[in-house]
């Protein structure tokens, strides 16, 4: 329970390097980017944030169900919808 109090805690409060050059979405429209070249960039704008939320998790000392539930929280901001 106390991972999970955490984990919302840390998602409340963060933010996030990926935020502010906006999402991989947004970016790949702004491209005007279609099929493969989308498939790619979305592919390794993913992996990006990934790495980068991993970072973030790692430089705020979270484990286990906080930091998996702030990664996949980051990872989703990152890439939007």
């Amino acid at each position: 329970m106390r991972a999970v109090s955490v984990a919302v805690l840390v998602l409340a409060l963060s933010g996030h390097a990926m935020a502010a050059e906006g999402t991989c979405k947004a970016r790949a429209t702004e491209k005007k980017l279609a099929g493969a070249a989308l498939n790619s960039f979305m592919k390794k704008c993913e992996s990006d944030a990934q790495t980068t939320c991993d970072t973030a998790a790692g430089d705020k000392k979270l484990a286990g169900a906080a930091k998996s539930s702030f990664t996949k929280k980051c990872v989703i901001d990152a890439v939007g919808t």
